[in-house]
């Protein structure tokens, strides 16, 4: 079975680029050209944070499933809640 990922609004793969990298930033997640590898030492381990000075830029890879399910997760519940915001007005 072929997966057919195409948007329906191409505009908002911004968008979903935006929110994955926030949300990511939000829960301590190390990835992001911004991301330094200062995060928490006591949960370092558990978060898969870098050594002081090194980055992985744009890597997704070094995080756990659960790690970045956890972002999804958030997407889709940011998407929902605007929906139903939306659908209320």
């Amino acid at each position: 079975m072929a997966r057919n990922n195409r948007k329906i609004v191409p505009e908002s793969r911004h968008v979903l680029q935006q929110w994955k990298y926030e949300i990511a930033s939000e829960f301590g997640l190390p990835v992001g050209a911004g991301f330094s590898g200062s995060a928490d030492t006591e949960f370092a381990g558990e978060l898969g944070a870098l050594g002081a000075g090194q980055s992985y830029g744009e890597y997704w890879g070094h995080l756990t499933s659960r790690e970045n399910g956890s972002v999804g997760g958030e997407i889709t519940k940011r998407l929902v809640a605007q929906a139903e915001r939306n659908f209320m007005l």
